[in-house]
C-alpha cells in the first residue's frame, strides 16, 4: 500500500482552524490525521494555505457553462433566457459535451471542487430518437468527469412534459423518455463505477406529470440513491401548480413520496410556511445556488427558515455564471443580510460545511468533506497570501477563505489522494480556458 505524506501549512479540521497538520493518504481515502508538525516531514507533499474538505458543487448543469457572457445582454426573465438555453442544447453531440463538460470539470478543479452533482437531462439525439447506446450522453458526462480528476453523481432526469401533463416541446423532444417507466429503464443501465454514483432527479413538477412522479422516487428510494429536483424556482411555477393540482409543489411531491432525506430541493425559492415545515420535518435537504438566483432574478430563498426546520443546506453553481462555491457560500449569507438588514445568520464553519460535508451527503457521499482518518482524500488548498486573502491572522483564515478569498486563490486540489490541481495549474488539461474557448467556439458552428 502506497502512502502519500502531506504537510498541511493549516487545516480547517471541522470546528478551528489548526496549524501544522501531517494527512496521509492510501487507497484513496486518509489514513491518519496528526497535529502539531511545525516542520514539513521529509519527503512530504507541502500544501501552503489553508486547506479544507474538498468543495462540493451539488447542482450543474454543465452545457450552460457555454450561455456565461451571452445571456447577461440586455433584460430578459428565467423564460427568456430559458430560449437561449435550449439553442445551445439542440447543438451538442455526445462528442461536444465531453469536450465542454471535461473543460467544465477541470474549471471546477481549479476552483477546489471535487465533486459535482450533475442535474443531466440531455438525452437523446435532437428530435428524440435515442443514440445507439442510449445513455451515450451521460457517458460523455462520466468520462469527462474522469479526464477532469473530479468525482461526478450523474443525477439523469426525468423531464417528459412541457407544463403539467403537456406534450413536450419541440426542443424538448430530446430530454424526454416518453414515459417514467422509459426513464427507469434507460437509467438501470448505468452503472456506479470509481468515481461515479448514479443518482435521479425529477426535473420539475411541471416536467413529470403528477401521476408518474412516485415511479422516479421509488427507483431513487430502492437503489438508496440521491434523488433532486428543482423546487418553487419561479412564482409562475407554483401559479401553475396551483391551478393544476389545488397544492403547491412541495405539497404534490409530498402526497407522492418524493420528499425524505435521500432527496434535495434545488432552490426552494418562493415557499410557504407550511412548504417549509413539510422539507424541514421530512429532513429534505435544500441546494442553493445564489449566483446563478441573481443572475437570473429568481430572488433569495428562505435558507435559514429552511435550515432552522431542519432541512441541511449544500451549495451549487447551477448555470455556471461563475463557477465559485466560496463565492456561493458568501453569497448565501450576504444575500440573507439584504433581506433582513441584519448580519451573521451563518459562520464561517457552517457554510464551510454547507459547501464540503453537507453538499457531498447530498451527493450521497457521507464518507467525504472531512479531514478526518476514513474520510476521502479529497481536500483543496486556499492561498493566504493573495492580495485578497492577506493580512488576516492565521487563526481567522477559514473567516478569510469564505468572506474574502476566491476560486482564483486555490492552489491545490487533490481527489483520492491524488493531486488534480498542483500550484494553481490543472495537472491533464494545462490550459484550461483553451480548451473551454474551443469547446465552446465549436457550438456556435
Amino acid at each position: 500500500m502506497q502512502v502519500t505524506t502531506y504537510w498541511l501549512e493549516h487545516a480547517w479540521l471541522d470546528t478551528h482552524v489548526e496549524p501544522g497538520v501531517v494527512l496521509e493518504a492510501a487507497d484513496g481515502r486518509i489514513t491518519a490525521v496528526r497535529t502539531g508538525a511545525e516542520t514539513p516531514p521529509p519527503g512530504a507533499v507541502v500544501l501552503r494555505g489553508l486547506t479544507i474538505p474538498g468543495l462540493a458543487n451539488a447542482h450543474s448543469h454543465a452545457f450552460h457553462r457555454a450561455l456565461r457572457g451571452t445571456v447577461q445582454v440586455g433584460s430578459g426573465t428565467f423564460w427568456t433566457w430559458r430560449e437561449v438555453m435550449y439553442g445551445v442544447a439542440q447543438r451538442l453531440t455526445p462528442d461536444s459535451y465531453f469536450a465542454l463538460a471535461r473543460a467544465v470539470y477541470a474549471e471546477m478543479a481549479l476552483a477546489g471542487i471535487t465533486a459535482v452533482g450533475e442535474f443531466h437531462y440531455l438525452h437523446h439525439a435532437p428530435g428524440g430518437t435515442p443514440y445507439a447506446d442510449p445513455n451515450a450522453m451521460g457517458e460523455a458526462l462520466i468520462a469527462a468527469a474522469a479526464d477532469a480528476g473530479i468525482r461526478i453523481t450523474l443525477l439523469d432526469t426525468a423531464y417528459l412534459s412541457s407544463g403539467f401533463g403537456a406534450a413536450p416541446e419541440q426542443h424538448q423532444l430530446r430530454f424526454s423518455d416518453g414515459t417514467a417507466d422509459a426513464w427507469a429503464e434507460r437509467v438501470s443501465a448505468l452503472k456506479e463505477r470509481d468515481g461515479v454514483r448514479i443518482g435521479a432527479a425529477i426535473h420539475s413538477v411541471r416536467a413529470v406529470p403528477a401521476d408518474q412522479l412516485a415511479t422516479v422516487a421509488r427507483w431513487a428510494q430502492d437503489r438508496q440513491a440521491p434523488l433532486h429536483v428543482h423546487l418553487s424556482e419561479q412564482t409562475a411555477e407554483n401559479e401553475a401548480c396551483q391551478a393544476a393540482h389545488g397544492r403547491t409543489p412541495t405539497q404534490l411531491l409530498a402526497d407522492h413520496g418524493v420528499l425524505g432525506a435521500h432527496t434535495v430541493g434545488v432552490h426552494n425559492t418562493h415557499m410557504t410556511d407550511a412548504d417549509i415545515a413539510l422539507i424541514g420535518s421530512t429532513a429534505t435537504g435544500t441546494c442553493m445556488c445564489p449566483t446563478t438566483e441573481r443572475d437570473l432574478a429568481d430572488g433569495i430563498g428562505p435558507a435559514v427558515a429552511l435550515q432552522r426546520a431542519g432541512s441541511p443546506l449544500s451549495l451549487g453553481s447551477d448555470s455556471h455564471a461563475v463557477i465559485d462555491l466560496l463565492e456561493e457560500a458568501r453569497a448565501m449569507e450576504l444575500n440573507e443580510r439584504l433581506r433582513t438588514r441584519t448580519r451573521g445568520h451563518w459562520t464561517a464553519a457552517a457554510l464551510l460545511r454547507a459547501a464540503t460535508t453537507d453538499g457531498h451527503a447530498a451527493l450521497g457521499r457521507p464518507d467525504a468533506g472531512r479531514l478526518e482518518t476514513g474520510a476521502l482524500a479529497d481536500f483543496t488548498t486556499i492561498a493566504l497570501d493573495s492580495v485578497r486573502t492577506a493580512g488576516p491572522v492565521p487563526r481567522l483564515a477559514a473567516e478569510t477563505a469564505v468572506f474574502a478569498a476566491s476560486a482564483a486563490d486555490v492552489r491545490h486540489t487533490i481527489v483520492g489522494g491524488r493531486q488534480v490541481v498542483r500550484d494553481g495549474t490543472h495537472v491533464s488539461v494545462p490550459d484550461v480556458a483553451r480548451a473551454l474557448a474551443d469547446s465552446i467556439a465549436a457550438l456556435r458552428g
